[in-house]
């Protein structure tokens, strides 16, 4: 199993899942502006968007999947006991479902026109509000003391949300959500998480340094 990941994108969620449940993926990171792989891969051909998380389960069937919410859903519903997702097919995992499009739609996918420096000064404003307001939804959510976004267990909606806090590099301000706060410490704790920022971060350092090493 291979895992195509970029540095400090959404293709966290996917380590942090696959580390919950104790799998061990070969990560290749892609260099999103070089577009290198620090294998040699050419990504293009995988995904020809270009975009990460990839997960590459058997090379002989040449069948990547892509898609966040997808290859986080997949991986969990392939462990039902852990509890890290309902089963599918039921009221609880619709409403979930719902759940995950909500972060990717309202929260992910808004972050990235203004990282990329995309936008009017109005279209700043209107799209800084947007991401807000769905944080703050979800800060109501976390106001009845619950320690995770759907209760007392860490589901892959936890993941995923954690791997959209970009508001270092979009400019959205989110620090007065305190219940948000609290959670991402509880996060931040977890052993799960700081594997993935160890594993993500060795392998990003080591692709940059093959790339600037001077030819023998």
């Amino acid at each position: 199993m291979k895992l195509y990941i970029a540095d400090k994108t959404c293709s966290e969620a996917v380590q942090i899942i696959a580390n919950e449940l104790g799998l061990e993926p070969e990560l290749i990171h892609f260099d999103v502006f070089g577009k290198s792989t620090s294998n040699g891969d050419d990504f293009t051909q995988l995904n020809p968007m270009q975009y990460v998380p990839l997960l590459v389960i058997d090379e002989e069937e040449h069948h990547p999947i892509s898609e966040t919410i997808v290859i986080i859903s997949y991986l969990a519903d392939q462990y039902p006991a852990t509890g890290l997702i309902p089963l599918r097919g039921t009221l609880e995992r619709v409403r979930y479902d719902q759940l995950l499009v909500f972060i990717a739609t309202e929260i992910a996918q808004k972050h990235i026109p203004l990282m990329r420096k995309l936008m009017t000064e109005q279209g700043i404003a209107w799209t800084s509000g947007k991401i807000a307001a769905a944080y703050s939804i979800l800060d109501d959510r976390l106001a009845d003391g619950r320690a995770f976004l759907t209760g007392e267990t860490m589901t892959v909606a936890d993941a995923y949300l954690w791997a959209t806090f970009w508001g270092d590099r979009s400019g959205v301000d989110i620090s007065h959500l305190k219940n948000v706060a609290s959670w991402k410490d509880r996060m931040d704790a977890r052993p799960s998480v700081q594997k993935a920022l160890s594993d993500e971060q060795r392998l990003v350092n080591a692709h940059r340094a093959a790339l600037t090493a001077p030819a023998e």
